[in-house]
């Protein structure tokens, strides 16, 4: 099967495989599997490959003058890594090639009704199904082929298909994003953005049930009735530039350090909007953070600003756990989810969830026009710029920057809020010089070779404590935990020997003395304790110094904790912005 994966096509005057294979190069984020390229003139030709597109010159057999085409970088979370499963798919006559993101929940009554039919199938993917269906409809227009087979699919998916009896192109999108681009000489359809953005800002965000057919003009349709609709075609204000890495040797990096512009961005929300939300959270009878991964200890950090701050209990849920909770909605219920992307499968069914229970939806979000943004009642955009290494940097600290605001709005102190921002982002800046990096790199050259590295944190830091462990996890593959410093005695101690390297954030709070105990208790079992701190401690026999940012600590903190993990990773010859087995966006349940 297929799931979180990259999909493109491309009709217009250009040559379109060349700009397909540019477009996969900007997605491979979102898999770097396998990747292939369907190409149509008189005859398909379809070139697909196990590995990186990034290590795919643009060679001679793929610009052969197409001007249609549809390409696809593969993130596998079933069936094998191989050739035959690589993307994109064929029909038996091969008259059609598909590309597909998403899982196909009812596939396998598909797959046996069309074997019955006589279908042969290449491939060991759901996605390849998706062909034959369309296949078995021609007679009735490509199109209309197209709009048959993908109103028969259960599921999150999103599509690209194109025919070589019609020159036509068609995508059609279903919980999974589907986005349009259009300008003078071509039209594009991708997963996102990027994919197409050095050539056109010019778009239209499909909606769940809608598809669009490129033959001389564009033109969009409801899938379900096949009644036309009408799109709006939208400006956006990215910029190529701010999607490519330039000279920094990987995304990772070049996103760690955009934080001192990202937060200063964050922070420019509009003040009417921000106590209006106030005082819906204010009046709710209920309200729940719902997010994923590392959004998800975004939602745990809000819990602490929300109590601290505004006196307010908020309830943190991970996504996928959400709908046990449903019992608690109710119309005056407040959901706030977080996700950068929007497009995280189980935040949008967590949304799903409280939508049925007719309760408020607010979103954060880092990209305009996602499906969770327009699921929501109201949004907020974190405005972080785009994000390309597969780990969440910048989209983390713009996420705890519009949460720290809605507190201090709820708390009914939003210039001291927005006023706290601006000092730390100008702390940020400071913070980040030359020899605060090169501490960080020599300091990860020394722990490069270990098994083990746990984190502390009272608070504030304890979400920040898991949320540098999953850092390190994800690009360095280095084992590391996350522990609130408290709860050392009651079991984690034992995890403890010599050398074991011990992460411990240590604020100028109520929690300092208690955590200091903690880091303590790990050194005099040997632990090597490495103290995030504005202050030095005899504590520490490593001591990165912060500053003191009073309640936007957690800020300030997780950047040298996401520093920590790209050096370790860079010294153990890993690539950080594609860790193994992870995509961007979790488009799939």
């Amino acid at each position: 099967m297929s799931s979180m994966c990259g999909i493109i096509g491309v009709k217009g005057k250009s040559n379109s495989s060349q700009l397909v294979l540019k477009g996969l190069k900007r997605m491979e984020y979102r898999g770097y599997d396998s990747w292939g390229i369907a190409m149509a003139n008189r005859k398909l030709k379809v070139v697909k490959e196990v590995g990186k597109i990034s290590d795919v010159a643009i060679r001679p057999f793929i610009i052969d003058g197409s001007q249609l085409a549809i390409g696809h970088t593969r993130w596998a979370t079933h069936g094998l890594v191989t050739k035959e499963n690589a993307h994109p798919h064929l029909s038996c006559n091969g008259e059609v090639a598909i590309v597909h993101n998403g899982i196909i929940e009812n596939y396998q009554e598909l797959k046996k009704e069309l074997i019955e039919k006589g279908h042969k199938f290449r491939s060991a993917t759901d996605s390849e199904t998706i062909a034959h269906l369309i296949e078995e409809n021609l007679n009735k227009g490509f199109p209309e082929a197209v709009r048959l087979a993908f109103s028969r699919l259960q599921g999150r998916n999103a599509m690209c298909a194109i025919s070589t009896s019609s020159h036509e192109l068609v995508g059609a999108r279903n919980g999974s994003p589907l986005i349009v681009g259009l300008n003078d000489t071509d039209a594009f359809i991708a997963s996102d953005i990027p994919a197409f953005l050095e050539n056109t800002r010019n778009i239209a965000y499909l909606d769940d049930l809608e598809m669009a057919v490129f033959d001389k003009s564009v033109k969009f349709f409801d899938v379900m009735t096949g009644k036309p609709v009408q799109k709006k075609i939208e400006h956006i204000s990215w910029n190529i530039e701010q999607a490519k890495k330039g000279d920094y040797p990987h995304y990772m990096i070049k996103e760690i350090l955009e934080q001192t512009q990202s937060i200063e961005r964050a922070a420019k929300q509009d003040k009417r909007q921000l106590l209006g939300i106030a005082k819906e959270i204010r009046k709710a009878k209920g309200s729940f953070l719902v997010a994923c991964g590392t959004s998800g200890y975004a939602a745990m950090e809000a819990q602490y600003f929300f109590s601290g701050i505004a006196g307010k209990h908020l309830n943190s849920v991970v996504g996928s756990e959400f709908s046990s909770f449903r019992h608690f909605l109710t119309p005056k219920s407040l959901i706030i989810a977080i996700s950068q992307s929007g497009e995280t499968a189980d935040t949008l069914e967590a949304v799903d969830v409280a939508r049925k229970m007719k309760s408020r939806v607010i979103s954060i979000v880092n990209v305009m026009g996602s499906s969770l943004a327009r699921q929501s009642d109201h949004f907020f955009l974190t405005n972080a710029g785009p994000e390309i290494c597969v780990c969440s940097t910048k989209a983390f600290t713009s996420q705890l920057s519009v949460l720290l605001l809605l507190a201090y709005a709820s708390a009914g102190k939003l210039s001291e809020g927005i006023s706290l921002l601006q000092d730390t982002a100008d702390q940020v800046k400071l913070m980040l010089n030359d020899g605060f990096l090169a501490k960080l790199r020599k300091l990860s050259a020394s722990l490069a070779q270990k098994d083990d590295i746990y984190v502390i944190g009272r608070g504030l830091n304890y979400p920040i404590a898991l949320e540098a462990a999953l850092k390190i996890k994800e690009v360095s593959y280095i084992h590391a935990e996350g522990f609130a410093a408290g709860e050392l005695k009651h079991g984690v101690i034992a995890l403890v020997e010599k050398g074991t390297p011990c992460i411990a954030f240590v604020s100028n709070d109520e929690h300092r003395q208690a955590t200091l105990s903690g880091a303590i208790e790990m050194k005099s079992r040997g632990g090597f304790i490495i103290g995030i701190s504005p202050e030095q401690d005899e504590a520490f026999d490593a001591w990165i110094p912060v500053p003191d940012a009073g309640n936007a600590q957690p800020l300030v903190n997780v950047i040298p904790a996401q520093l920590l993990a790209y050096y370790l990773a860079v010294a153990r010859h890993l690539d950080p912005d594609k860790p193994r087995n992870l995509a961007k966006s979790v488009t799939v349940k």
